[in-house]
This record gives structure tokens, sequence and C-alpha cells, in this order.
């Protein structure tokens, strides 16, 4: 299955953000660092190419602290990109976000050139949590349901630091099969554009080769390296009391747990991918999206054809070309 959510209000934040993008001078793009590269929005990496860039892997409490140094590293080495590990609860670090922007934008400063940054990344990913960090007080929204910032809103950090917050956005479509599947894991898909189900079993299948320790002290389970990811969501049912009648596990109540579990960070500092991962999950998709791409324009070739919007094919027989109907 392949998931898919880019709301209305999304397609507006898009055009928001090309508008906008002219007058910025850094752009901060959050990240979850559970998932860097899934979270990574190659629609806002078109948009923004030309603009010094800071990649901010937040929730990295919630992470595997070892894949998390290796994806600073993987950003950091991009030309015109920085990137830092942040917690956005935590005030400290938050405020280095200030300090960040001002090295990839030296000659912005003061009251004749104040800093312009714009802060953008997927849905749910803590933009409005560390906004309300770096402001002192409540100035966005929060929550944890995808999409609560419906529209763009400019936040004075300082007197020279102005700060354009913009909806979380996805994009139009997304190719990374597997992404599709840690996003919704993460929260920054809708609720109803995923079945639960299908990416708890995702999300054990790889929880049982990468962080099957884990699992077997959160839920009390042995083996769990050895067993399917059908097996796992029926066991961490059954240890979890999520039953319906006979006895038989209530499978929709098992992936919810799953799910909520790794959301709150229960089961340990996990991170869903790698950078050779992801490259890899990556150039599979583009793969899958070129050929597909073919076949639809074949089709629809076909179809220009056959309603003689355009020529058909001149045929060739006996080393002759024959004019086409």
């Amino acid at each position: 299955m392949a998931i898919q959510w880019f709301p209305g209000h999304m397609h507006l934040t898009r055009k928001a953000i090309a508008e906008r993008i002219k007058d910025i001078d850094v752009v901060i793009e959050m990240l979850d660092a559970r998932l860097p590269g899934s979270s990574a929005n190659p629609m806002l990496a078109e948009m923004t190419s030309a603009k010094p860039s800071l990649k901010v892997l937040n929730k990295q409490d919630l992470a595997d602290p070892a894949r998390t140094e290796a994806w600073i590293a993987h950003y950091s080495a991009l030309p015109g990109v920085q990137a830092i590990p942040l917690d956005a609860s935590m005030g400290a670090p938050a405020r280095a976000l200030v300090q960040a922007c001002h090295v990839l934008a030296p000659n912005r400063g003061g009251m004749a050139k104040p800093m312009r940054v714009l802060i953008c990344g997927i849905p749910n990913v803590g933009k409005s949590t560390l906004i309300n960090t770096l402001k002192g007080k409540r100035a966005a929204k929060t929550g944890d349901e995808a999409g609560v910032t419906k529209q763009e809103q400019r936040i004075t950090i300082a007197d020279d630091f102005y700060l354009y917050d913009t909806p979380g956005v996805l994009w139009p479509r997304i190719i990374v099969a597997k992404s599709g599947y840690n996003l919704a894991a993460s929260g920054a898909i809708g609720r109803n554009a995923f079945n639960e189900e299908e990416v708890a079993l995702e999300l054990l299948d790889y929880l049982r080769q990468h962080y099957a320790a884990e699992l077997e002290a959160r839920f009390k389970l042995r083996s769990v390296a050895e067993q399917t990811d059908e097996q796992l969501l029926e066991a961490v049912g059954r240890k979890r009391g999520a039953l319906q009648g006979g006895a038989k596990v209530n499978l929709q109540k098992a992936a919810e747990i799953v799910i909520h579990e790794f959301r709150a960070g229960s089961l340990g500092r996990i991170t869903l991918e790698t950078p050779d991962e992801f490259s890899q999950w990556l150039s599979a998709g583009q793969k899958l999206d070129a050929e597909r791409q073919i076949k639809k324009d074949a089709i629809e070739h076909a179809r220009l054809v056959r309603l003689k919007k355009i020529p058909r094919p001149a045929r060739v027989q006996d080393g002759h070309e024959e004019p086409s109907d």
C-alpha cells in the first residue's frame, strides 16, 4: 500500500513558501531525528536550494544517538548545509539555532539588515514547540496531531531576527514506500490516510531486525528476531490484553499499541533508517517512479493517437514507409 496525504492547505503552503523564499536569508528545515531521510521534504529542497540551509534533527532524545551522529555528518557534508540535533523542549540547544543562522548568513544582523529565517518541515515534527521555546512564550499552537498550524505567521525572536513559521507540509507523491510507513508511524500523516495494522507490521519488521532487545524488554517477549512481524503483532496484543471474543487478538488495538509505544519513546531510543538504507530506498523508488512514468506516457500517447490528436506512427512494410492514417 502506498501512503499519501496532501490536504488542500498544503498546496497553499507550497505556494506561500515559493513567494516568501525570495526574501529569506536562511531556511531551517525541521527533521524528525528518528527518520531524518524520510522526513526531509524533496519539494522543499527544490524550492529552497538557492538558500543556506540548517537541518535540525528534532526529537533527538527519542532517536538512536549513534545513528543521529551519522545523519548529522551526512547532512553537514552537503554544500551550503549545516545540521544539528535538537530536543525542541530544551531551551539552551534551541537558542543555538540563532547562532547557527548567523554562521550561515554572516552579513545579516542588526536593525539595518535583520535576519529573516523561514522555518519549515513536515507536519508534527515539533516546529511550534521549538518556536515557543525560542520566543519564551506560547507564540505558536502545538498539538500531537499532524496539521495543527494552518497559515504562515511571523514571529520576532529578537529585534533583528524574524522567524516565519509555515504549516507542516508533505509532498504531493511519496515515491519511497518505506518513507510512507515511517512517516505514518511517526505521526506526520493524518490517521485517516493509512491502515494502522499495516504500519505496525512494517514497524515491527524493522524493529525485530535492528532493535530486537528493545522489543523484548518492553513487551516481555523472547526470540523476537526469529519471529515474523505478524507473529510479533499477535504476541504484543496478547501481552497487553488486546483481546476480543474467543480470546482472539484484536489486531487493530495491538497495532495502535505498537505505534503509540514508538511515538512516545517507550520502546527506547530508535531510528528507523540510516543514510545508506535511505539512499537505497530512494534509488529503488526513483527507478520504480521512472518506470511508472514511462507506462503512463505510453498510455497517454496511445489515447491521443486514438483521438487523432497526434498522427499515428508510420508503418514500415517491405523496406518502404507507408503513410500513417
